[in-house]
């Protein structure tokens, strides 16, 4: 089976688990696991930040770096298509208490303009508005990079306003590769930044997020409160610290794939979005029946909607696996779907 529905479906590389069998361990709660002390002393110099904790998945880094940003009754504005707004089981209401206000921009963009026609002003009416989460790349987007310019120019305006920044950054590596700009400069911008070593990078379970030495001294207090305490993590880091010393440049593998999946899914009659990283958006016409047939034919995509379908490529899907993914759907360009 061809395995495209997303870049957390990777198995671990053989060379990661030897690193995570061998990996020296201790309880991270105590602060004494010297594998985990690793990774995030390792993170936090990619993505320029004073320090960084390691959680068990993104959500959970998203979710503390939105509550360390707000407090109970403020408001956080994000793009009407955030990971945060419409994956993350509510859980801004559910564990901070806090209103999201979502806005509109063209393929995951907050513009500074936008952003400055949502801030509401102080009025005892009126939740406080006091964070801004942006996303790196844009998931429902395709995979969407924000550019440096405006991504920069959005979170200075922020910063007039009052605002603090928090960077969902799940595949902010990918932004980096396919543009050769570091990571650490679009984390200049932003106060804290979640980065995941699940998606894409190959890790199977782990995420970081980094920010100041105090903010994230507070955030193994929230940690703890969310659930997230570790014990000997260190197997488990290990994992996420090889993939991010190892998987890192191979993203540029994963984009030409997709590029390449696009080219042929084009090619055999299908509307495509031309893919910026490791994400392909393709219209079908009717989602249900066509990830059904593709299925039986060998390859498993997830739908976006009722007519498009996404394909996500990473380290388990080869150059060849592609070709067929490309067969089997060409194969179906021609079945009897509402297209």
């Amino acid at each position: 089976m061809i395995d495209l529905r997303s870049d957390t479906v990777t198995r671990p590389t053989e060379p990661m688990r030897r690193a995570m069998s061998e990996a020296p361990v201790g309880d991270d709660v105590f602060g004494d696991d010297p594998t985990v002390n690793r990774l995030e002393e390792y993170v936090s110099g990619l993505l320029g930040k004073e320090a960084s904790i390691y959680c068990p998945s993104g959500t959970m880094t998203n979710q503390i770096g939105l509550h360390l940003g707000t407090s109970r009754g403020d408001e956080v504005i994000l793009h009407e298509d955030a990971h945060i707004f419409n994956y993350e089981a509510g859980a801004p209401a559910l564990l901070s208490g806090v209103q999201v206000r979502p806005v509109f921009g063209e393929r995951g963009v907050v513009s500074p303009e936008a952003l400055r026609a949502v801030v509401r002003p102080e009025n005892i009416h009126f939740p406080r508005p006091k964070l801004l989460c942006l996303e790196n790349t844009h998931n429902v987007a395709g995979g969407r990079i924000l550019p440096l310019e405006g991504f920069a120019a959005v979170a200075a305006e922020a910063r007039t306003l009052g605002l603090k920044v928090h960077l969902d950054g799940a595949r902010l590596f990918n932004a980096a590769v396919a543009t050769g700009v570091p990571a650490r400069e679009w984390c200049e911008h932003a106060d804290t930044v979640s980065v995941c070593s699940s998606k894409g990078l190959g890790a199977p379970v782990g995420s970081l997020l980094a920010g100041d030495e105090e903010t994230i001294r507070e955030a193994r207090r929230v940690r703890k409160a969310f659930g997230g305490g570790m014990r000997q993590a260190g197997v488990i880091a290990a994992a996420s610290l090889y993939a991010f010393e190892h998987h890192v440049g191979r993203l540029a593998e994963d984009h030409e794939r997709a590029r390449r999946l696009a080219e042929g899914l084009a090619e055999a009659g299908y509307a495509v979005e031309m893919p910026e990283t490791n994400i392909v958006l393709v219209d079908v016409g009717n989602a249900g029946e066509f990830l059904a047939a593709l299925a039986e034919r060998g390859v498993l995509a997830t739908p976006r909607g009722e007519s498009a379908v996404r394909f996500v490529t990473h380290l388990d899907v080869d150059g060849e696996a592609i070709d067929a993914a490309v067969e089997a759907a060409a194969e179906l360009s021609a079945y009897p779907l509402e297209r």
